[in-house]
């Protein structure tokens, strides 16, 4: 069932994954559903913890040697390999920062991930400073700062932008100069591979520099 629900979201979106919709690729009846989940949240904690699943798959398969200075090259794969799960499932970020409940699957990637930076030389205390630094992007994707979901597309914000020059002249000069125009490779709506892999460089270097110094 959550493999299905998980390829209704794939083709549709999240707000396409109902669970008349599921029910349906299924060949089921809607309400029978709820003999396997309580509720729609519950599904989607399945699908949440099935696509980490999916990433530790992935990543438990890496061979990266971690110990001193190569820390930074296997956490960074790691990362970028979860991403690419992610890009497979680009609906998932959302459900994962909107979930309650912290899964198994969710647990162990974190622990690999500790224990790469362990491998390292890193303290338990740095490394719980290193994850409030990464945030989301240890897991592969960013947060958004700015979200302007409600924008059609980016010439229409542009626009708007462009009207309030005189207010926000340094927003709208940067937007006019930086605005995507790639959005199948998002994970958000700034949040390109290019800026990705910017943020995560700089949050690593920042980190190893203090490794050395701790």
């Amino acid at each position: 069932m959550l493999r299905a629900a998980i390829e209704v979201a794939d083709q549709g979106g999240i707000e396409s994954l109902t669970m008349r919709r599921l029910a349906e690729e299924l060949g089921a009846e809607a309400m029978s559903l709820y003999y396997h989940v309580a509720s729609k949240e519950d599904l989607l904690d399945g699908i949440a913890e099935a696509v980490v699943t999916e990433i530790n798959d992935i990543v438990g398969g890496l061979d990266v040697p971690a110990a001193g200075a190569g820390w930074k090259t296997a956490v960074r794969q790691r990362i970028l390999s979860a991403r690419e799960v992610l890009l497979r499932h680009p609906w998932a970020p959302r459900v994962l920062e909107t979930r309650t409940n912290t899964g198994l699957a969710v647990l162990l990637y974190y622990d690999g991930l500790l224990r790469l930076m362990r491998d390292g030389g890193f303290s338990y205390d740095l490394i719980h400073h290193a994850l409030h630094a990464l945030g989301s992007r240890a897991l592969g994707f960013s947060q958004e700062l700015f979200d302007p979901s409600g924008a059609a597309s980016d010439e229409e914000t542009a626009a708007a932008l462009e009207s309030m020059t005189a207010q926000i002249p340094h927003l709208a000069a940067m937007f006019m100069e930086v605005a995507h125009d790639d959005p199948e490779t998002t994970l958000g709506w700034c949040d390109d591979q290019t800026e990705f892999e910017f943020g995560l460089d700089l949050i690593l270097d920042g980190l190893d520099k203090m490794r050395k110094t701790a």
